[in-house]
């Protein structure tokens, strides 16, 4: 289990890597991270621009290369017209923090104390 924010999160491996299936992988929780935020910068665009969202659904795949993603897919759908999603994509894209992480690749520092 892991706490942000105090909110627990169980996070786990299938039983067949070793874990007790209780919750989703650290990969789920990536794409499921990027999704939500790329949600959520939508929504925020659209509310800014008086547009509403009719019924917005994101969904995220990630297709494996060895022990790392080497495509990360996502796909929006929404009772709105395609034309107005495309509107909001690039202002959406720009205040997204995950996607923009993952773009402009972060120092990664590990330290073990």
């Amino acid at each position: 289990m892991t706490v942000v924010d105090g909110f627990e999160i169980v996070v786990d491996e299938p039983e067949i890597y070793g874990g007790t299936d209780t919750g989703p992988q650290p990969t789920d929780l990536l794409l499921a991270s990027i999704g939500s935020c790329i949600a959520l910068s939508m929504a925020f665009v659209a509310r800014k621009r008086g547009i509403e969202l009719l019924g917005l659904d994101v969904s995220v795949v990630g297709s494996y290369d060895g022990l790392k993603f080497d495509r990360i897919s996502v796909r929006i759908s929404s009772g709105t017209s395609r034309d107005v999603l495309e509107s909001l994509m690039p202002e959406a894209e720009r205040v997204c923090y995950v996607s923009n992480t993952l773009r402009h690749r972060p120092e990664l520092v590990v330290d073990v104390g």
